[in-house]
């Protein structure tokens, strides 16, 4: 087995990964350096696929206010939005924005050289920056990866799996074993400063806008080295994915469209969201998703509309070349056709308890973008928060690190060297073909874990994600890059169905058709990996759990 060291490791290539890496070379000096690692080649990530825009509350746009923003901001996170976490992003906003254009990064401009910005569900003012029409995301990730590739002082691993952290007997994370898929070979790697940057959880249902990549490994390298884990529920099914399957995952439709006046109909080119909520079509995502998924539902359909006929042919053609492109590729003529749409899961606002500063609950493991829990997004996030958040985020946890010696540890204890030794054995196994078994796994948390949950449904696929684990056997050593993605989808589904199972209320994006109601205090839902154990355990022996006795199990 290979032994290497570095002063950070980051793992994750989207743009809160890029970013940070970048950052971390520009402010600190690293005797040993930064390595950047990524499941896949550098550049493929689910930021990719971010088309709306990022948040930027400039001071250059008189209409907005950080105030403003502040208040969209918890109004759409259902209560469990952290005010203080809120109030730091928005007010770094215009600082992160503007160091972005340092790094090549171009957001589009209006005829007068002036920032476009375009409207958005739950926003009360134009504040979200786009780059290149509808490719907010891939414009700001190519810009990252071209600066990555330039600097020498950051190494990169592609093809490469982070399968598990090394974190002593002092909770403290002092490395990481690496699996390549290409040559099939471990390393393990110190360093005294692990940032997890590896997205959301997509894949985990049939629908998702999320690309293959989308499986949890942060979410599940974090919650098995002992992390805490908050609001694993709390799963954002966006309203609006265009309703053709595609090989891995659904196109998304950015809200964008719909703030620039796209309505929703039925087949027959009626409106319909007059009758959820007054902002209609700019109503916040949970309540869009689940009008829309409850028009199908109630009239057996695989899809409704979104009509952008009403839109000007020439705003359509330069907001939404993407989005044009795509639709046509599949016989749909935007400016005469109604889109044929469907909710899809796309955002995890839930993952790992972090602070501003990217900290866990373990010494020397950050975590920053969608694989973090920081409070911002709350129960229901507000549209185009999230980019913002990578940037802001990722920028934070460098000025950090810069208080801190990244040095590499001089020695490990035996609870590290009992994990080396389990990567170090040989092992013979037959590969196991997991495409059946991620297609089970994605229909289960579909029905069971979606946009509408019961007891009986997270029951249901609580126990069913049981036998796929009996079934999958693999409990430590995997011999693939699928393999260990699996094995982190069937950790991450367990966390999410248990915390939607214990929540019983609706609020935001969790909505219990059995519990209708929203509670009024709002409170966080935590777990570990051994709370966890024991929640299972109390549901085995009498299939219940008392709210109190779960926050307090969760919460120790």
């Amino acid at each position: 087995m290979k032994y290497s060291k570095y002063s950070a490791i980051i793992i994750g290539s989207g743009i809160s990964g890029l970013y940070a890496a970048l950052k971390i070379e520009q402010q600190t000096h690293l005797t040993d350096g930064i390595l950047l690692i990524t499941k896949s080649k550098l550049g493929e990530s689910n930021s990719m696929y971010a088309q709306g825009g990022m948040v930027g509350v400039l001071k250059e746009n008189k209409s907005d206010s950080t105030t403003s923003h502040i208040s969209d901001t918890i109004k759409a996170g259902a209560g469990l939005s952290e005010l203080n976490t809120v109030k730091f992003i928005s007010e770094n906003s215009d600082k992160v924005v503007k160091d972005l254009l340092n790094f090549g990064v171009e957001f589009d401009k209006d005829e007068n050289n002036n920032f476009a910005f375009t409207l958005e569900a739950a926003h009360s003012v134009r504040r979200v920056l786009h780059s290149g029409g509808d490719a907010t995301g891939r414009k700001i990730e190519e810009a990252l990866v071209k600066k990555v590739y330039e600097n020498s002082n950051i190494d990169i691993y592609e093809e490469s799996v982070a399968v598990e952290l090394l974190v002593n007997i002092a909770n403290e994370c002092k490395g990481v074993i690496v699996f390549n898929d290409i040559t099939k070979e471990y390393e393990v790697i110190y360093s005294s400063a692990i940032i997890l940057a590896t997205g959301g959880i997509g894949q985990l249902y049939k629908y998702t806008t999320n690309p293959i990549g989308a499986t949890g490994d942060g979410m599940a390298l974090a919650f098995n080295a002992g992390s805490v884990m908050q609001d694993m529920e709390f799963v954002q099914f966006h309203p609006t994915a265009l309703a053709i399957d595609g090989d891995e995952n659904r196109f998304l439709i950015s809200e964008a469209v719909r703030g620039e006046g796209a309505k929703l109909v039925d087949s027959d080119g009626i409106e319909f969201m007059y009758r959820y909520h007054e902002k209609r079509e700019l109503a916040p995502r949970d309540i869009v998703t689940r009008a829309n998924y409850n028009e199908m539902m109630s009239k057996k359909l695989d899809n409704v509309y979104l009509n952008a006929t009403c839109i000007n042919t020439e705003t359509l053609a330069k907001r939404f070349p993407t989005i044009s492109k795509k639709c046509m590729d599949n016989g749909i003529d935007i400016s005469k056709d109604f889109i044929p749409v469907a909710p899809a899961a796309h955002y995890m606002m839930g993952g790992i308890k972090t602070n501003i500063n990217g900290e866990t609950s373990i010494k020397g493991l950050y975590a920053i973008g969608e694989v973090s829990s920081t409070g911002l997004h709350g129960g229901n996030r507000l549209a185009s928060n999230s980019l913002l958040e990578c940037v802001v985020c990722a920028y934070e946890v460098a000025d950090y690190l810069k208080t801190i010696e990244l040095t590499p540890p001089k020695q490990i204890d035996v609870c590290i060297k009992d994990i080396i030794e389990k990567y170090s054995d040989e092992i013979y196994l037959e590969e196991i073909d997991v495409t059946s078994m991620k297609r089970e796994l994605q229909n289960i948390m579909w029905d069971g874990a979606g946009i509408f949950r019961s007891e009986e449904t997270l029951m249901n696929a609580l126990n069913e994600v049981e036998k796929l684990k009996a079934a999958f056997h693999r409990t430590n050593k995997c011999i693939s890059k699928s393999e260990y993605e699996f094995r982190n989808m069937l950790t991450v589904a367990e966390m999410v169905i248990i915390s939607a199972l214990k929540r019983k209320e609706s609020r935001g994006a969790h909505y219990r058709t059995d519990y209708l109601q929203t509670n009024e205090k709002a409170i966080h839902s935590c777990i570990t990996r051994s709370s966890l154990e024991e929640v299972k355990k109390m549901i085995n022996k009498d299939n219940s759990v008392t709210d109190t006795e779960f926050y307090r199990i969760s919460n120790n």
